[in-house]
């Protein structure tokens, strides 16, 4: 028996008695943030024929790092346009604060609404 055989445009391989296609999907190494992880775990549970067809296609991490970076750059416009408007950071420096965690709560809940999920 042959141990390798092409058919159809695909290659197959002899393991014992059988004959299993050898498929590969490419895997791209991407760093996966908070909201990427948010994202897979939402697309696992609720969306899963989407969830197949990206890992089926091989482009998994490629749109978990997509939405990464989106919600990253939401997050940056979100807290550039508060510090536009935010109090004196020397003088009140609880103020500040509150501030800037409530810019960074609302950034959060457009990212989750929009991006996340959709």
């Amino acid at each position: 028996m042959k141990e390798k055989f092409i058919e159809n445009g695909i290659e197959y391989v002899r393991c014992g008695d059988y004959y299993i296609p050898n498929l590969s999907v490419p895997q791209n190494q991407y760093e996966i943030g908070k909201y990427g992880r948010m994202r897979l775990k939402y697309i696992k549970s609720e969306r899963k024929c989407f969830y197949s067809y990206l890992m089926i296609t091989g482009n998994l991490n490629e749109h978990l790092h997509e939405i990464d970076v989106q919600a990253q750059e939401i997050l940056n416009q979100f807290i550039k346009a508060a510090e536009q408007y935010a109090p004196d950071k020397e003088a009140q420096q609880m103020e500040w604060v509150r501030h800037m965690n409530s810019a960074k709560a609302s950034a959060n809940e457009v990212i989750i609404h929009e991006l996340i999920y959709v």
